[in-house]
């Protein structure tokens, strides 16, 4: 099991084309912390590194959402797939 099935289950279930977690609401839904390369950018990015698996991008592309790190450096902008 992916550390980030768990929020990939929670994206599958919104309903809402757009919304903003926190990292501690995150965290919260994986049950850990986040690791510190969470508060890069890059770290979200789906368009950026595509040929780079990573889990959380995984996770996020198969919730139906596009993940951006929000320039608070404490939140993400999840934004519905078309």
């Amino acid at each position: 099991m992916n550390d980030y099935d768990a929020l990939r289950d929670y994206l599958k279930k919104q309903t809402l084309p757009e919304f903003v977690l926190s990292f501690e609401k995150i965290e919260e839904i994986i049950d850990a912390a986040l690791p510190r390369a969470a508060h890069r950018a890059s770290w979200w990015e789906t368009l950026r590194s595509p040929q780079e698996k990573m889990p959380q991008r995984e996770a996020c592309i198969a919730g139906g959402y596009i993940a951006t790190r929000l320039a608070d450096g404490k939140s993400v902008r999840f934004k519905r797939m078309k």
